[in-house]
């Protein structure tokens, strides 16, 4: 694959976006990037005050598109649905789905719904999310749904029987991990779901390599070694909008920086399996997730079993 960069991103008139997470770091970085290239871009965030500042630090740019502040909190069912009504009185339809927002190893706490917070807002805010918006993106020509996960998605497992961490000592990391390879094993679900059904809707996921964001305020490693070895959020920015706007993203593959472990680069086609999370893409497994997702959040898709 040649480098690929923002110069390569294709005209986007006409096409809307939803950005989770589009304030700060990365997800900051995508909303500007498809507004600039003509997308009405809806920036999903928290929290409002952020996000109209970074519209406001965006107006420099003089996107071609739209942007569009519209409050969503994934650790809140009652959010996302108010956010789905939000949006279906604005809008008929959905072109670009990127699931960007996240909490990385935070203290120990639970989402309005009692979920493990980062299980609950990484993996299952953005389930429910997805399959409340899959209307809108099936009237699409050209969906994309791109789930972004991290490099920690290929260093864990899936605690099917304790995902809450219930009945076992809360561990920030491994719960971080859980979470990350959930939106790999979704992602490939998902797409074959579709498949099954007949949909044309393209999913995708992606990663940004080593770069230095504000979601990586609770790491001391981080804030010491990323003034050295970090990307710059744009360009961790990159293979999420590569999978969601190239001709070249082939649906179901795992995107991320073509250099050293994957640490630094330009979009390319990365492995989604490693030694440590293989069991979690069987399809008992997968189906596993699926169904506790759904009987979790009480959200059921309107898709069959592969």
């Amino acid at each position: 694959m040649k480098k690929w960069t923002l110069r390569n991103m294709p005209d986007l008139s006409g096409k809307v976006a939803i950005v989770t997470g589009a304030n700060t770091g990365i997800g900051f970085e995508k909303a500007k990037a498809l507004a600039i290239k003509g997308a009405t871009t809806i920036m999903a965030c928290r929290s409002r005050a952020r996000a109209e500042a970074a519209l406001l630090s965006l107006e420099k740019f003089e996107p071609a598109g739209k942007m569009i502040i519209m409050t969503l909190d994934l650790s809140s069912l009652e959010s996302i649905e108010a956010f789905v009504q939000d949006f279906s009185s604005r809008f008929s339809q959905l072109d670009m789905l990127i699931n960007n927002a996240g909490v990385m190893v935070p203290p120990f706490s639970r989402t309005k719904e009692g979920f493990e917070l980062q299980f609950g807002t990484n993996h299952l805010g953005h389930f429910v999310l997805t399959g409340k918006l899959l209307p809108f993106l099936e009237k699409s020509d050209d969906a994309r749904i791109v789930n972004v996960s991290s490099m920690a998605g290929k260093m864990g497992g899936i605690q099917y029987d304790d995902p809450n961490f219930e009945n076992r000592t809360y561990d920030k990391w491994q719960a971080y991990c859980q979470s990350k390879v959930s939106n790999l094993v979704f992602t490939k679900e998902l797409l074959e779901r579709l498949s099954v059904s007949g949909s044309k809707v393209k999913v995708f996921s992606a990663h940004p390599g080593w770069t230095s964001t504000d979601l990586q305020r609770h790491t001391l490693l981080a804030r010491i070694m990323n003034p050295l070895f970090a990307m710059k959020s744009w360009q961790g920015a990159l293979p999420a909008l590569f999978a969601a706007t190239s001709d070249e993203a082939v649906p179901g593959k795992f995107y991320g920086p073509h250099g050293f472990m994957e640490m630094r680069g330009y979009p390319a086609e990365v492995n989604i399996e490693s030694r440590r999370n293989k069991s979690a893409f069987s399809p008992e497994n997968k189906n596993r997730l699926w169904s506790l997702s759904e009987k979790m959040t009480g959200f059921r898709w309107p898709l069959p079993q592969q």
